[in-house]
């Protein structure tokens, strides 16, 4: 991989951004990226763009300076898309990355459309995290951007746990704790930390679930009234799928919940034998073999049969 000097060199006005809803594995990417320019080009002016991040994440440097409003006036020499598999993913954003001269997309999306000048996309790897890490000189990397990385592996791994994780994950996940951060607080406080409303919506969840092809496909729903029930709104809703997949005997897991009047986010998880990334792209979605999702209108119980069908073929 070419190191981001390369593309740096040259540059004056940068723009960094992620996907909508951005999660550990975006705002920790796109943080490190952005304290790497910050610390070592000085004379790049450069703006990071994400949609408000989840709480848990702001302890990452220079969190307070993402910006979150999009003005129309501004262009840049380069942008630097991450984790994102295609433009329209980049939400308001998209604008920035349109206008600029040079664009790179740094992404391990299965789905991703190379749609950048510059495309490092690399489907085996655990992170979008983990890439930034091989872009980045080894020597650069001080605590705080070993912070930002290891927390978007870890939570695109579940704690190095899924599919994804390889050894190169856990050869990369050692080389940060070397450089000093403190990864049990990272991964307890990011991770497995919940509030109280995020344990009762997580409890709803579960106790709405259904079992559909004899076991093998578990779903929940939870709509937008419920949400404002129970003082949560989509970003709390983080772990919910995951810990309906872990259910035994099941092998794909299905969750909604409802975005807006008849729309609803859907986020899916599977074990072993399920390619998710496929089924979501017949969708208008994307993502990877075992984690991938899509936006879709219409009744939940049409949604979720839908995509059943797509797994029956799979089963």
């Amino acid at each position: 991989m070419t190191n981001f000097d390369v593309y740096l060199a040259d540059a004056k006005t940068v723009a960094i951004a992620g996907h909508v809803r951005p999660d550990g594995d975006c705002a920790g990417s796109c943080l490190a990226t952005y304290n790497y320019i910050k610390n070592y080009f000085p004379h790049v002016k450069v703006d990071l763009y994400l949609e408000p991040i989840p709480n848990i994440f702001k302890f990452m440097k220079r969190s307070e300076e993402i910006l979150s409003e999009w003005p129309d006036d501004r262009k840049y020499d380069l942008f630097i898309a991450q984790d994102c598999g295609d433009a329209k993913r980049l939400g308001n954003a998209a604008k920035y990355f349109e206008s600029a001269e040079h664009t790179i997309c740094v992404d391990h999306h299965v789905s991703n459309q190379n749609f950048a000048e510059h495309n490092y996309i690399f489907p085996d790897a655990s992170s979008t995290c983990e890439l930034i890490f091989e872009l980045l000189p080894d020597e650069r990397i001080d605590r705080e951007i070993a912070e930002c990385i290891y927390t978007g592996m870890v939570h695109d791994t579940g704690v190095f746990q899924y599919s994804c994780t390889s050894r190169k994950t856990m050869e990369i996940a050692g080389k940060l704790i070397e450089k000093g951060i403190n990864f049990p607080k990272i991964v307890d406080e990011t991770f497995f930390t919940k509030t109280y409303n995020q344990n009762r919506i997580m409890g709803l969840a579960l106790m709405k679930s259904v079992l559909h092809l004899d076991g093998k496909c578990i779903s929940s729903v939870i709509t937008k009234q419920e949400m404002q029930e129970y003082d949560v709104l989509p970003k709390h809703l983080d772990g919910i799928v995951s810990q309906l997949r872990v259910t035994k005997d099941v092998e794909v897991a299905i969750f909604l919940y409802e975005l807006e009047d008849g729309e609803f986010k859907v986020s899916t998880r599977s074990k072993e034998l399920v390619d998710l990334s496929e089924i979501a792209v017949k969708f208008d979605g994307g993502g990877h073999v075992r984690a991938a999702g899509f936006s879709m209108k219409g009744e939940p119980e049409q949604i979720i049969e839908a995509i059943l069908e797509e797994v029956k073929k799979q089963l």
